[in-house]
């Protein structure tokens, strides 16, 4: 039996505030928070809350046979813990099922992997624990943000025992070979590696709605009829797609409900593939080739490359002075400083900025809160220099404390040592004795007067002095 791996990506980021008049260095506050909640809310009202509802009644339905699994950034799950803590509650309702598996990624969704190792490990361990914390299972398997992969980076993550890792069915990557194979990681061949399966997961995520499309309208049957015609050797469909894209990017009057609900009992009844989990697929499957990715891919824009984030002087500009100060702010210990720094480096922020506007430019522009790229770029730019100055005023506070309280420490060891040199005793000459213990200098004898003759009467008399 053949397998289908459906995975759901889930992140929210911290939209910043439109600085037009920003006093930089006085104004600290970044987040917009009324359109964070905003826009929490109304996801969750529109997707969350009733595809989670979906997706539980489908495993109580179908049991074992049907699962799922998400990857959930730590921005996300922060936003859901303070305005809807509802869909956390939800989440974890599909969790006790048994039939979800939740998977790591970076806890910004960051492009920390191609910015510094030591924060892109940090940022895992972060997500994990956060992960295991409301859901109660470490994860095994790894996702990076927007499926950035490449050899090296494959690598780092098996480092950290990840055994399954998700990237893009890249065909400039693949050639003729086909993303439904399970393969390794090139350096490292004990990570195994998961395919996109871009064709099918498209359909679903950005041409489901699509009038003008020539398969519109998509139905389950015609969905199930497309996975038939894959050869019989191929062994694991992979679809993966924006959780959003259920009743958010494809609205409710769409029909997106009614696919996902009747997708599993269609597959069942007239195809021999089963749902499966990337955790299972790894037990299960063996790779059939490592593959090489020697430079980054992406699931981004039809090149399936970086360049919705990096390549413009705006973007390579933001990126590199974000990360000039990461040294800097490992070493300050204040808590709104540390949380900044993370959700600073969300790469929305640098793909607000992306100024492609050939193929893909209609989704940057449908997903960018900003008139242009250089209003991304400068709204970014002014939040990011009063953020280096806050990290230049606390590392500044903390030498001059430092150098304060080394003072006072020279400063009271003088004191020290000079109220210790006034009570010390005087060395003991040789002619001291002691005397009952005490120590006094020996007393000289007093000299007797001479007596003095005093003649009286022709005699001589001693008359004493």
């Amino acid at each position: 039996m053949r397998s289908i791996c459906l995975y759901f990506q889930v992140h929210q980021p911290f939209r910043l505030r439109t600085y037009r008049f920003f006093n930089i260095g006085q104004d600290h506050h970044y987040y917009d928070d009324y359109q964070n909640r905003h826009i929490i809310r109304r996801v969750a009202e529109k997707c969350y809350i009733p595809a989670n509802n979906l997706m539980l009644s489908l495993i109580r339905e179908f049991g074992t046979a049907f699962k799922i699994s998400y990857s959930i950034s730590g921005t996300a799950l922060e936003q859901m813990e303070t305005y809807t803590p509802e869909v956390i509650q939800s989440f974890r309702q599909l969790a006790d099922t048994g039939q979800v598996e939740f998977i790591a990624e970076t806890y910004a969704h960051s492009l920390a992997s191609l910015g510094s190792r030591n924060e892109f490990i940090r940022q895992i361990h972060l997500h994990t624990a956060k992960i295991e914390e409301l859901f109660g299972k470490r994860p095994t398997t790894f996702r990076n943000t927007e499926l950035i992969y490449s050899d090296g980076i494959g690598e780092m993550v098996a480092d950290l025992g990840f055994h399954t890792m998700l990237t893009e069915g890249a065909k400039h990557v693949l050639g003729w070979k086909s993303p439904n194979y399970i393969y390794c990681n090139k350096i490292n061949p004990k990570l195994k590696v998961l395919l996109r399966n871009y064709q099918l997961s498209d359909d679903l995520t950005f041409r489901f709605s699509n009038q003008d499309w020539s398969e519109w309208p998509m139905t389950t049957e015609k969905f199930v009829k497309w996975l038939n015609t894959i050869d019989k050797k191929e062994e694991v469909v992979n679809l993966f797609i924006d959780y959003e894209t259920i009743g958010e990017h494809q609205w409710k009057e769409t029909g997106i409900f009614e696919f996902f609900k009747h997708l599993p009992s269609t597959v069942f009844s007239k195809s021999n593939f089963s749902f499966e989990t990337p955790e299972i697929l790894y037990h299960e499957l063996q790779p059939i080739a490592a593959i090489s990715v020697p430079h980054p891919i992406s699931w981004a824009d039809e090149e399936r490359d970086l360049t919705a984030w990096f390549g413009n002087e705006l973007q390579d500009e933001a990126f590199s002075k974000l990360y000039s100060y990461e040294l800097k702010v490992k070493n300050c210990d204040d808590p709104g400083i540390r949380r900044d720094w993370l959700y600073l480096q969300t790469s929305n922020h640098f793909y607000y900025m992306c100024t492609k506007w050939f193929s893909s430019g209609e989704v940057h522009k449908y997903f960018n809160p900003y008139g242009s790229p250089y209003e991304a770029f400068i709204n970014y730019m002014n939040v990011l220099s009063d953020f280096m100055i806050r990290v230049d005023e606390f590392l500044n506070r903390e030498i001059l404390q430092k150098s304060e309280e080394e003072d006072k420490i020279k400063h009271d060891e003088k004191v020290v040592e000079i109220k210790s040199a006034e009570t010390k005793p005087k060395p003991i000459s040789e002619k001291s004795k002691k005397i009952g213990g005490k120590k006094t200098e020996t007393v000289k004898p007093v000299a007797k007067p001479k007596d003095k003759v005093v003649k009286k009467s022709g005699k001589e008399t001693k008359k004493s002095k």
